[in-house]
C-alpha cells in the first residue's frame, strides 16, 4: 500500500521518481564553443503535452548544480521545468586564480561563454519540450545573481522576470537601453561578501529602470524575511526580500521567489532562439 500511495503522489504531480526522490537525474550535456557544459534539468512529464514555465537557477561562485537542484524550486513549482546549470572555473576578486566555478559578470567577459550556454540550453529545451514563451525566468545567488542581472541586460527580450540574490547589478550599468522587467531582489543586511550598501544601490537602480516609486508597501514574506513591494507604472514591479543575516540563501526563499515569478507573464511570447 505504501508503494502504491507514493506512486500515486508522483503521478499526480507529474514528476518522475528521480526528480522527487533521493536521486537527482543525470546531468544534461551541451557542447558550447567546443566545451562540454552541463545542467540538472528537472521537468514535469506533461511538459511534452502542454506549455510549461521555464526557470533557470544559477549557483554562486564555488557552487554546484546538484546543490542548487536540492533547494526545492521544483517542489515549489511542480508545473515548471527547472534548470540548474553548472558554471566553469571563473576568476573573481575573491578567486584570482579562477579555481572555482562561476559565471561571467559582464558582457564580453570570458568570451561570453555563459550567455552562449544560456542560448544553447534555451534552444534545445524549446525543441525537446513545450516551453511557455511568455513564462521564462532566471534567478541566482551571489555570482549567479550577478549573471541573472546580465541576462536581464542581454536577454531581456526572452525573460518575463528575474530574481537575483545577494548580488550587485553592475551588468545594468549604464542603465540606458535596459528595458523594465519585474524583479525580486533578495539580500542580507550584514552581508560581508557583497556589502548591503552596494546591494541597496542596485535596488535603487532597479527602481529607476522599472519606474517604481520610492515608497513601497508590505509584501507577505516568511521566516525573518521582510518583503516590500514597489509598484511600477509600466508593469514591472520590484519586490525586495531583506533578512538580517549575511551572505546566505534563506531556506524560505525558493517558495517566495516562485510565488513572485508566477505572477509575472510577458504580454508577448519571447522571440525564437537563434
Amino acid at each position: 500500500m505504501r508503494r502504491w500511495t507514493a506512486l500515486t503522489a508522483i503521478l499526480a504531480t507529474g514528476w518522475t521518481a528521480a526528480a522527487l526522490g533521493q536521486a537527482l537525474p543525470e546531468p544534461t550535456e551541451w557542447t558550447v564553443g567546443g566545451v562540454k557544459r552541463q545542467a540538472i534539468v528537472l521537468k514535469p512529464e506533461r511538459a511534452t503535452e502542454q506549455p510549461a514555465p521555464l526557470l533557470f537557477v544559477f549557483h554562486g561562485h564555488g557552487g554546484a548544480m546538484r546543490n542548487t537542484a536540492r533547494l526545492g524550486y521544483h517542489k515549489a513549482w511542480p508545473e515548471a521545468i527547472v534548470v540548474c546549470p553548472q558554471g566553469l572555473a571563473t576568476v573573481t576578486a575573491r578567486d584570482p586564480q579562477g579555481s572555482r566555478p562561476g559565471w561571467q559578470n559582464r558582457k564580453g567577459a570570458d568570451g561570453d561563454r555563459d550567455l552562449a550556454f544560456f542560448d544553447a540550453m534555451l534552444k534545445s529545451l524549446r525543441a525537446e519540450r513545450k516551453v511557455d514563451d511568455r513564462r521564462i525566468y532566471a534567478t541566482g545567488h551571489s555570482n549567479g545573481g550577478g549573471f541573472t542581472y546580465l541576462l536581464w541586460a542581454e536577454r531581456g527580450d526572452v525573460l518575463a522576470a528575474v530574481a537575483p540574490s545577494s548580488a550587485g547589478a553592475a551588468a545594468l550599468l549604464p542603465a540606458t537601453g535596459i528595458k523594465p522587467m519585474p524583479a525580486l531582489i533578495l539580500g542580507g543586511r550584514t552581508d560581508a561578501v557583497v556589502p548591503f550598501a552596494g546591494q541597496g544601490r542596485s535596488m535603487a537602480l532597479v527602481r529607476r529602470i522599472n519606474q517604481c516609486g520610492a515608497e513601497g508597501k508590505p509584501w507577505p514574506a516568511a521566516g525573518n524575511l521582510e518583503g516590500t513591494l514597489y509598484p511600477s507604472g509600466v508593469g514591472a514591479p520590484m519586490v525586495t526580500l531583506i533578512h538580517p543575516g549575511g551572505h546566505r540563501f534563506p531556506p524560505e526563499a525558493p517558495a517566495l521567489i516562485v510565488r513572485f515569478l508566477k505572477e509575472q507573464v510577458k504580454k508577448e511570447p519571447a522571440p525564437p532562439s537563434g
